[in-house]
């Protein structure tokens, strides 16, 4: 009994201290501020619109270097679409941002956790939420029917969008823009409704919550409004409806 209550002991012991240097580490950060990572991914995004793309190290010695550790400065949550591969679209290298990628960018308790590993314990002060023209996932919603296999848990979470957009928007050919746009949203405001640890660090202004589209004829990627954090994002980006306008014949 007294051997069983010394082995207890040890056991909340060890975990005091791997939560105490979780937290040590979750505070200390990589040194950047939200709003400057934020810049860094839209001054990333205006060279891959360019094709003016930065030379970028990935030689031995950059990955002999990210053996030690990795503190990216953002937490990117996106689409799967292979045609959507944020590492290009905002123009950074090896270990600058920890990607999650999902189908639909929806976020349910594995995206979470992997949200919260990126802001909590590798310290990255941003997370953008990254949907897209022509979704698959978002486009398979609009459209209905019994899907097939899991995949009907996607199109689960991205019904309330589709149901949204089809009570904002009366033009048909616009419902699928309007989706696309609401599911962004919608993820973003999951991650601090869903997670206490995003919500604290939100609170305490560590960590900063955005949300975009990515328009897949033009690379540019226009932020849109974050519910979760609070306000509107406007440095790179016109209105959506302007965005709306400018696409009104295309396929989300």
């Amino acid at each position: 009994m007294i051997r069983m209550r010394k082995i207890l002991a040890s056991i909340g012991i060890i975990a005091i201290l791997f939560a105490y240097s979780g937290m040590v580490f979750a505070s200390e950060g990589i040194g950047i501020s939200p709003d400057d990572a934020l810049k860094k991914l839209i001054d990333g995004n205006a060279r891959f619109v360019e094709g003016k793309q930065a030379q970028k190290d990935i030689g031995n010695d950059r990955r002999t270097e990210l053996t030690k550790g990795q503190h990216p400065f953002a937490v990117i949550l996106s689409c799967s679409d292979s045609r959507v591969p944020p590492e290009h679209i905002f123009d950074v290298g090896l270990g600058e941002i920890f990607v999650i990628r999902v189908a639909g960018n929806v976020a349910d308790p594995i995206e979470l956790g992997s949200v919260e590993y990126g802001v909590e314990h590798l310290g990255s002060p941003l997370i953008l939420v990254l949907g897209h023209q022509m979704c698959g996932a978002v486009t398979a919603t609009v459209a209905g029917g019994k899907p097939e296999g899991n995949i009907g848990s996607i199109v689960k979470k991205i019904e309330p969008a589709v149901k949204k957009a089809r009570a904002q928007v009366k033009d048909k050919d616009k419902v699928l823009d309007a989706a696309i746009l609401e599911n962004t949203k919608n993820t973003a405001a999951t991650l601090t409704e869903k997670s206490a640890i995003i919500k604290h660090l939100v609170e305490e202004k560590k960590v900063k919550i955005a949300a975009g589209v990515y328009n897949m004829s033009t690379g540019k990627v226009e932020l849109v409004e974050a519910a979760s954090s609070g306000k509107a994002e406007s440095s790179h980006a016109s209105s959506h409806e302007h965005a709306h306008a400018e696409h009104s014949h295309a396929s989300y």
